[in-house]
């Protein structure tokens, strides 16, 4: 498969990045809603234009009223959503939770996604029960109770889970805690008894919850997919939630090169450009390369999940590796040629090592898809 758009994708690409650069630019978001002091960190006026322009269905299949697109179209938003650093709720709700209730019922279908696709509703994944992302071992448990389920555990860093009106909750119903079958998803409301978060602000301004379920009760209606077999849906929103979020970190990191390389062509220093100095040149056409680089890893591994191949999982722990540590380097280039500056509030360069930081742990740091990339190719 070539490496680079169709005609559609590329008018979708012109019309996100235009969109997000006028809407979604960071005085009128990021520092806007941090500092408000926003409960959310998100507008819910922008998460409603992006329903307007159809963004929130394009993970959702025609025949439930969205787009029926697919990771790559989805990685062209989330591009210009890391390029222009703008919080929203995309990749956990049009993204992550889309992928999950496309596996549930269509009574779930039904209750859920109209919400989603008006942009009325916000929605989070709750996997993760340590300080880092460790899906592979899920304790919270799920028992049978009259016709339905209890739920009891916690949850760590839920991303708009606050402001969601239903999460993903990944719980376990057999076996013990490091089996990889005995495993089912459940969507549970926000007003659900028994459920309390403890929200959280996060480096980069977003909002993170600590969830507890305390004899949480649900319908059995409230199981995405099958009792017990719920690590292969739960593995495809990992692999969604990653590639997009890899997605975002190529954002991110073309974000900080443009804001640096202007500066680089701005900036003198003995009566010359900055840009001007070889050891500069160097450094950032080495950064441009890594972050082309990233680009491409991510948009193969988008076109092999569209295409539904065996090697998906391998390029997707590739994509956020190689992206994760393409953004770390735009980050602390920035800064550093930005000189002493890059450490202010008023440069928007800082934001962008911050927005990397939140997004690097996000579904797995470089470390541990590396680890994986490795695992997966039998070492």
């Amino acid at each position: 498969m070539p490496l680079y758009h169709t005609e559609d994708q590329t008018m979708l690409a012109d019309t996100a990045r235009q969109f997000m650069a006028d809407e979604g630019a960071i005085a009128k978001q990021l520092r806007h809603w941090r500092d408000t002091g926003c409960k959310d960190g998100f507008g819910h006026t922008l998460w409603k234009q992006l329903a307007e322009l159809g963004f929130t269905g394009i993970m959702v299949s025609e025949d439930d009223g969205g787009l029926g697109m697919g990771h790559v179209e989805a990685g062209i938003v989330m591009e210009e959503i890391g390029r222009n650093l703008t919080p929203s709720p995309f990749l956990t709700s049009a993204i992550a939770a889309a992928t999950a209730l496309g596996a549930s019922s269509h009574e779930l279908k039904g209750r859920y996604l109209p919400g989603l696709l008006s942009g009325d509703s916000v929605f989070a994944v709750a996997i993760d029960e340590g300080r880092k992302h460790r899906p592979e071992r899920i304790a919270t448990q799920a028992v049978r109770s009259g016709n339905g389920f209890r739920l009891d555990g916690a949850k760590t860093f839920v991303i708009h889970g606050a402001s969601a009106d239903m999460l993903v909750v990944a719980a376990r119903t057999a076996g013990s805690d490091d089996d990889a079958d005995g495993i089912t998803l459940f969507a549970v409301p926000r007003d659900t008894v028994g459920l309390s978060q403890d929200a959280v602000r996060l480096v980069d301004s977003s909002i993170a919850s600590h969830i507890k379920l305390e004899g949480v009760q649900l319908d059995a209606d409230a199981v995405i997919g099958e009792v017990d077999g719920g690590r292969e849906v739960l593995n495809r929103v990992l692999n969604a939630a990653r590639v997009g979020a890899a997605a975002e970190s190529v954002g991110v990191a073309a974000g900080a090169f443009d804001m640096t390389a202007t500066y680089l062509r701005q900036r003198k220093q003995f009566g010359k450009l900055i840009g001007e100095f070889q050891s500069l040149q160097h450094r950032a056409a080495h950064l441009y390369s890594e972050i082309e680089i990233a680009r491409a890893a991510t948009f193969k591994a988008q076109q092999l999940l569209d295409g539904g191949s065996e090697k998906a999982d391998l390029m997707v722990s590739v994509a956020k590796a190689k992206a994760g540590k393409a953004a770390g380097l735009a980050v602390r280039e920035g800064v550093q040629m930005h000189g002493g500056i890059g450490m202010t509030d008023e440069y928007d360069i800082g934001l962008y090592m911050k927005r990397d930081r939140a997004l690097a742990e996000f579904m797995g740091d470089q470390y541990y898809h590396a680890q994986r990339v490795a695992q997966l190719s039998g070492y």
